[in-house]
């Protein structure tokens, strides 16, 4: 049996690391707040007291954490996964974070004999409690045949985008189209609400007609909330900042950025410092 690790409990890894108890896998979790790991331990996980401890457990390692510094402590720490692994073993990255991050924790897990994996995942919490999410890949193929039957536990499309690194520039440019979507659907929906449409027959319209989108079919029912902004803040702020590194200019990525309040309902300085964070 293919035993899993799995640090980051939060809105997003919870309901992933239950589908992987769910799967039968044998699993250990880790997470700073008590309450997620005893409902993983009620769902027959074991709890690590240390991210150390995951490495030591895991064949595959799954972390979900929120931003690059977060990462680096779970996983390069003297009490981080690595000082924990095993050589052969996988650690298996969804967090969305700076594809330099991913190389460098590569290397250093290289060095051990630990392949890694940028896994990054689209579909959300709603996403990984139906099944359905998208796992975007990047890293050695055998690594990923490796895991792909604990990925399948959560996944409805598994998509290997290339080598270490490649998994993160493809969430980043998904995250550049998901934003851009939305400011298209807000814009297009307010023009509607201040004309006096009907916004039940407007999504009728824009889902028959050639505008349709996820997101707005999504818009009036179930857009993203002002809690989703900050995540949306960060991923922008690092597409960007790749495509600087690149000498490629987004405008209209950084004015999806500047205007993720208005978007999602809370003021331009609170996405701002909540970006941030």
């Amino acid at each position: 049996m293919i035993r899993v690790g799995f640090i980051g409990l939060g809105e997003q890894g919870k309901p992933l690391a239950i589908n992987v108890a769910m799967g039968g896998f044998d699993l250990m979790v880790h997470d700073l707040r008590r309450e997620p790991v005893d409902e993983l331990v009620s769902k027959g996980a074991r709890a690590a007291h240390s991210a150390r401890e995951v490495g030591v457990h895991g064949d595959i390692v799954e972390v979900v954490v929120v931003n690059d510094d977060q990462l680096e402590a779970v996983v390069l720490s003297d009490d981080g996964v690595l000082a924990g692994a095993r050589r052969g073993s996988i650690i298996a990255i969804h967090s969305t974070v700076r594809p330099a991050t991913i190389r460098k924790i590569g290397q250093r897990a290289a060095a051990k004999g630990v392949d890694v994996l940028d896994a990054a995942v689209s579909g959300g919490a709603r996403g990984a409690q139906k099944r359905t999410m998208c796992y975007i890949v990047g890293g050695e193929k055998d690594a990923l045949e490796r895991c792909r039957p604990v990925f399948a536990t959560s996944a409805a499309t598994i998509v290997h985008v290339g080598a270490l690194g490649a998994g993160m520039m493809a969430k980043l440019a998904h995250q550049v189209i998901l934003c851009l979507n939305m400011l298209a659907a807000h814009e297009g929906t307010e023009l509607a609400r201040r004309a006096g449409l009907d916004p039940r027959a407007l999504s009728e319209a824009v889902h028959a007609g050639a505008a349709q989108s996820r997101i707005a079919d999504r818009w009036t029912s179930a857009r993203p909330t002002a809690q989703n902004g900050a995540l949306f803040y960060k991923d922008l702020a690092l597409a960007l900042e790749l495509a600087h590194e690149l000498g490629l200019e987004l405008p209209a990525t950084a004015l999806i950025q500047q205007s993720l309040g208005e978007i999602l309902g809370e003021t331009g300085d609170a996405a701002c410092e909540r970006g941030a964070r």
